[in-house]
């Protein structure tokens, strides 16, 4: 498993199990969708003071398991 990936954190009790990055309640779906939209590391770093920059890259890197 990439140690990037230990990073996220799905638990039913925050944010109704959605992926989150861990010790927050940020969805890695926001960054993605950030990322998607063209806004820079740095911007959503601004934007989310929590995170850290392996936090973005983490999420840039998750794909959810296929049930």
């Amino acid at each position: 498993m990439d140690p990037l990936l230990e990073r996220i954190n799905t638990d039913p009790k925050i944010c109704h199990g959605i992926p989150c990055i861990k010790g927050t309640r940020v969805m890695v779906s926001v960054i993605v969708d950030n990322l998607t939209a063209g806004v820079a590391f740095d911007e959503i770093l601004k934007s989310y003071p929590s995170l850290l920059r392996e936090d973005i890259e983490a999420a840039r890197v998750y794909r959810p398991e296929r049930r």
